[in-house]
C-alpha cells in the first residue's frame, strides 16, 4: 500500500482531536501528523517518516508540542533524531525489543567438542559449509538466532536437530532442558509439534529426546499466558518463563508488540531461535520484525547481527524440474516478465496460468476445478480419510470482498457443488462444509487458523458433527453449535493461509489493481502449493502487484543494523 493509499479513518480523526484539545491550541499541521501517524499504524508501520508529515517545518511544530515528545519521555507521540514519529507504545516495543535482541548478541553456554560431536553425527554426510549444519550450530552457540528461508528449505528439520544437541548439551551438565516450542497461531503450533515430533521420532531415542518429542507446541499467547482485557501477558521481566530456549515457527506472522512481549519475558541466559521466512507477508497487526531482522544488504554483513542469521536455500519440497519453485524464485525477485511466462508458455506440468475471469463468467471459470477440487473430500465416508483429502485443494484469494474476494468464493464454490449434487447447504451447517476457525477456544482446544470439516459422524447416528486432526493425528469430534466463530472455507484469503501447505492451489487475483496485491502476497500464496498452482491474474494486475513490496515503515532495522 502507497503512502497515498492510506487514509485516515473516523476512529483517527478522533483521536487527533483529542490530542488537539491537550494540545491547548488547534494546528492543522498538528492534526494532519497525528491522523497519518494513526493511519499509518492502522497500515501496520510502526511510525511515520518526517518527509511523510512535510518535512522539517512540521517537525519543528512537533517538537514545539505539548503532546510531542522526545525518546524516553512519557507523551502520547515521540518524534526520534531521525524524524520519525511513533505512537508512544509502539516507540517503547520498538526500542525494548531492538535493545533485547542487541543483548543477545552474545555466545550461549555450550560445551564445543560436544556440540561438534553431535553435529558430526546428525549431519553426517554434511559439508563444512552445510547451511542447515551452520543453522544448527548457531542456534546452539548463540542466545540468539534466526533460521531463515523459503518452504521446503528444512527450517523444522534444522529445529528437531537443534533440540536435539541442546538436550545433549543440557544432560551433560545433568539439567533437564527446559524448551518451548511456540507459534503465533493454533494451526502453525500444531504444525510444528507435528513436524518436530516426527523428525525426533527418526533419530536414536534418549530420555531427553523422548520428552522434547511430546512437548506441546503452543501459541505465543498460551505460552505468555494472556491476561483477560489486558494487552499484557502473565509472563514478563518480572515474571520470567521458566525455560532455557524458545523457539518460535512462522516468524513473519509476529507483530513488534507481541515479539516485544515475548523477549521481555524470556531470561536473559535463554535462547531465543525464530524460524520463518523473511520473504513471506508480514504480520497483520504493526511491524515487519523478521523481515527488518533478517533485511540488512551485503554491506552490512559485518554487523555483528550477522552471525547470528543463516538462510537455508536449497528447497528440498520441489523436487526435479519445479515450476513452482522458479516461479516463486521470480516472483520473489520481482521478475513480472519471466513470471508471466512461466504461467503462460505451459512449459511446467505444475504450474498454470490464466487471465481473471470477469464475474459474470466466474462461476463457469470455477466449475471444474472446485469440482474436481473438492469431489474427493466430500465422497469420503471415513472423517478421517475426508481429513486428509481436505488439503489437497484450496482457492486462495488477495481480498474479503468484491466478487473475486473470498466470500463471494465460498459462495460460488457451494452453488457449484450443490448444482453438482456433492452438498446441500440447507442450513448454516451442512454435511461436506470445511470450516475454518477465527479465533482460539482453549476449552475446546480450537485455535485461529484451524480447519476442519462437517460431516455426518457413522459413531453419532450420522449427525452431524464438525471433526479436526490435532496436532499428535487423533481425530477430534465438535458439535457445530459449539464452534467459536468460523466461516466456510472453500476459499481462503492468503493472509489467513499463511503456515499452511496444499495439494493444489487455485491464486485469484482481482481483476483490477488493489493495493492489497503485493510481490509478499503473490509469493506467499504460490508456495502454499505442493504439487500445482494455478494462478488467475490479469498481466497488468500482476506486473503492478510485482512491483508493489511491503515496505513498512520502522527504525527497527537501523536500530540493529546501523544507519
Amino acid at each position: 500500500m502507497t503512502d497515498d493509499e492510506i487514509l485516515p479513518s473516523p476512529l483517527d480523526r478522533h483521536f487527533a482531536a483529542l490530542l488537539l484539545r491537550l494540545n491547548g491550541a488547534p494546528d492543522a499541521d498538528l492534526a494532519h501528523a497525528v491522523e497519518t501517524v494513526s493511519a499509518w499504524h492502522g497500515a501496520g508501520h510502526t511510525c511515520v517518516p518526517g518527509e511523510a508529515l512535510g518535512g522539517e517545518r512540521v517537525l519543528a511544530k512537533l517538537r514545539a508540542s505539548s503532546v510531542v515528545g522526545a525518546p524516553g519521555e512519557f507523551r502520547p507521540l515521540i518524534l526520534d533524531a531521525a524524524g520519525r514519529v511513533y505512537l508512544q507504545r509502539y516507540w517503547r516495543y520498538e526500542a525494548e525489543l531492538a535493545a533485547s535482541i542487541r543483548a543477545r548478541l552474545t555466545d550461549a553456554e555450550h560445551d564445543a567438542k560436544r556440540l561438534a560431536a553431535g553435529l558430526k553425527r546428525l549431519f553426517p554426510q554434511a559439508a563444512k559449509d552445510d547451511l542447515q549444519r551452520a543453522a544448527a550450530e548457531t542456534a546452539v552457540r548463540k542466545r540468539f538466532a534466526v533460521i531463515t528461508g523459503g518452504p521446503g528449505t528444512g527450517k523444522t528439520f534444522t529445529a528437531a536437530r537443534v533440540l536435539a544437541l541442546l538436550a545433549e548439551q543440557f544432560t551433560a551438565l545433568g539439567k533437564t532442558p527446559r524448551i518451548a516450542l511456540a507459534a503465533p497461531t493454533g494451526k502453525a503450533a500444531a504444525r510444528l509439534q507435528e513436524s518436530i515430533a516426527k523428525a525426533l521420532g527418526a533419530m536414536p531415542a534418549s530420555e531427553a529426546l523422548l520428552q522434547l518429542a511430546a512437548s506441546e507446541a503452543r501459541t505465543l499467547h498460551r505460552l505468555l499466558g494472556t491476561v483477560p482485557d489486558s494487552p499484557q501477558f502473565r509472563h514478563d521481566r518480572n515474571r520470567p518463563l521458566e525455560v532455557d530456549a524458545v523457539i518460535v515457527d512462522e516468524a513473519s506472522m509476529v507483530d513488534v508488540a507481541l515479539m516485544a512481549k515475548l523477549f521481555d519475558a524470556v531470561p536473559p541466559g535463554a535462547r531465543v531461535i525464530l524460524l520463518g521466512d523473511k520473504d513471506q507477508l508480514a504480520s497483520v497487526e504493526a511491524g515487519n520484525v523478521l523481515g527488518d531482522i533478517c533485511g540488512a544488504g551485503a554491506a552490512a554483513r559485518t554487523a555483528p547481527l550477522a552471525a547470528h542469521i543463516v538462510e537455508l536455500q536449497a528447497a528440498r519440497r520441489f523436487e526435479g524440474d519445479s515450476g513452482i519453485r522458479e516461479l516463486s524464485v521470480r516472483v520473489n525477485a520481482g521478475d513480472s516478465e519471466s513470471a508471466l511466462a512461466i504461467l503462460r508458455d505451459g512449459k511446467f506440468s505444475d504450474v498454470r496460468g490464466a487471465a481473471t475471469p470477469a464475474a459474470r463468467a466466474l462461476e463457469g471459470a470455477l466449475a471444474p476445478a472446485v469440482i474436481e477440487g473438492c469431489r474427493g473430500f466430500l465422497e469420503c465416508t471415513n472423517p478421517a480419510e475426508a481429513l486428509g483429502k481436505l488439503n489437497g485443494f484450496r482457492i486462495l484469494a488477495a481480498t474479503r470482498r468484491g466478487p473475486h474476494g473470498v466470500e463471494n468464493l465460498n459462495a460460488l464454490a457451494e452453488r457449484i457443488l450443490a448444482s453438482a449434487g456433492l452438498i446441500e447447504p440447507v442450513s448454516a451447517h451442512y454435511h461436506g462444509r470445511p470450516v475454518l476457525i477465527g479465533t482460539n477456544d482453549y476449552q475446546l482446544r480450537l485455535f485461529n487458523g484451524d480447519v476442519g470439516l462437517i460431516l455426518r459422524d457413522p459413531e453419532s447416528g450420522g449427525e452431524l458433527r464438525a471433526f479436526f486432526i490435532d496436532a499428535t493425528g487423533a481425530l477430534r469430534r465438535v458439535l457445530p453449535a459449539r464452534l467459536p466463530l468460523h466461516e466456510t472455507s472453500f476459499a481462503m484469503t492468503v493472509h489467513k493461509s499463511q503456515g499452511s501447505e496444499f495439494g493444489r492451489v487455485l491464486l485469484v487475483l482481482p481483476d483490477r489493481d488493489s493495493p492489497v496485491a503485493t510481490r509478499e502476497l503473490l509469493y506467499t500464496g504460490i508456495t502454499r502449493a505442493r504439487t500445482a498452482v494455478e494462478v488467475w491474474a490479469d498481466d497488468a494486475v500482476l506486473r503492478l502487484a510485482l512491483a508493489r513490496r511491503t515496505a513498512r515503515a520502522s527504525g527497527l532495522r537501523e536500530a540493529l543494523w546501523g544507519a
